[in-house]
């Protein structure tokens, strides 16, 4: 273990509103509360906004085992920057602390059409209430992923394989047209990308991977039969034999459930409305610990959304589901959450809005400038980051 140490940061800042809604919000445009972005600044603090991340760090497919990963520690209080092994987390762990992890399946959501006669690629993102889905259409690059394409227009017709068709509906948001709101010709989608889709794929890949490659160890079948259009890819380390460890050294794993949408990677947009559920077991765990003095560490920026969602200005959570709009920003700030699990994000990424609110601008900056300058690999299959308070 290697460190750099620096004085500790300031409190986090102050926090104000923002919870989920039972009800299907698509009716409006969502990436309400973004305040940063909203106003021209990017999501990361300024001293990440030079920030490049070489093509030799994009962690092109998964590692030999899943917890062969490398580990980046940054420490609030002490303002310290540590590198170790992902299997050294049990050891910075304690007695008392409590894991939150995302339980939602990857689904194989990314399925081959036609759009006038030319080739097109639909990743399936998130189902309505109504029963149509949000999609992005996109064109094939021609070594087994994809690129952006122009959506649209309304009305235009996808046509998918076995005589299925998927019809454009309308753009998500009025002011973008990556995300369409689409109506398919089929009875059951799900049941239609298991038979015919494969995992979402992006250019920095090098093959494609088996669906098995893209499960964490805490997925499971939802009773609604939905899972996420991408890997909740923070839990993709964590082994069987390394959560047995960790429960056998005090730290409990607590469950939600958030099926994610598909990623921005182009455009670095905020994150949409997506469908959550936080049990009354899990409000209890994470109540209980906090007030017995343990930590409260979300595996991946999903469980943290999902969390807060559900949490009041207290830091009190209870047991809720429905759709969560929230934007977790340094405005903001956190409740339930004192630390987060997560891998590594593109310096516009933003996901940056929400390490910002748990860490603070300078740790965060350090912390970047340790994986850049130690060869850390980005992505969902590359090395990880653990922000403690």
């Amino acid at each position: 273990m290697s460190a750099v140490r620096e004085d500790a940061q300031a409190a986090r800042p102050a926090k104000d509103s923002g919870r989920g809604s039972a009800k299907d919000p698509y009716t409006k445009r969502t990436g309400a509360g973004n305040k940063d972005i909203s106003r021209g600044r990017g999501p990361g603090p300024a001293g990440l906004a030079g920030l490049r991340v070489p093509d030799s760090l994009l962690a092109t497919a998964p590692a030999a085992r899943r917890d062969a990963v490398r580990l980046l520690v940054g420490e609030q209080r002490t303002g310290a920057v540590t590198h170790h092994g992902f299997r050294d987390l049990p050891k910075l762990l304690r007695a008392g602390d409590v894991l939150v992890v995302n339980t939602s399946r990857t689904l194989p959501a990314a399925v081959d059409g036609r759009l006038d006669g030319q080739p097109v690629v639909v990743h399936w993102s998130t189902r309505r209430d109504d029963g149509r889905w949000v999609v992005e259409v996109r064109d094939p690059d021609g070594h087994g992923s994809t690129v952006r394409r122009a959506g649209g227009p309304a009305g235009a017709v996808v046509d998918l394989r076995a005589g299925a068709r998927l019809v454009l509906e309308e753009p998500l948001d009025p002011a973008g047209d990556r995300l369409w709101v689409a109506a398919p010709s089929l009875p059951d989608p799900v049941a239609y990308m298991r038979r015919y889709g494969r995992p979402i794929r992006y250019g920095y890949t090098d093959r494609d991977q088996p669906l098995a490659a893209y499960q964490t160890v805490f997925s499971a079948r939802s009773t609604d039969g939905l899972g996420s259009a991408e890997m909740p890819s923070a839990g993709r380390p964590f082994t069987t034999a390394l959560v047995t460890e960790l429960v056998c050294r005090g730290v409990q794993i607590a469950p939600i459930t958030l099926h994610t949408g598909v990623a921005s990677v182009e455009a670095h947009e905020p994150p949409y409305a997506e469908p959550y559920t936080v049990s009354a077991t899990t409000a209890w765990q994470v109540n209980a610990a906090r007030a017995a003095g343990g930590r409260v560490v979300a595996v991946g920026t999903t469980a943290v959304r999902a969390l807060e969602s559900v949490a009041d200005e207290r830091g009190v959570v209870r047991p809720g589901g429905g759709w969560t709009e929230l934007v977790v920003t340094a405005e903001r700030g956190v409740r339930a959450v004192d630390g987060l699990l997560t891998g590594l994000h593109e310096p516009e990424a933003s996901h940056l809005l929400m390490l910002r609110a748990l860490s603070g601008d300078r740790l965060l900056e350090r912390v970047y400038a340790e994986a850049l300058r130690g060869g850390y690999l980005w992505h969902e299959f590359g090395d990880v980051n653990l922000l403690l308070p």
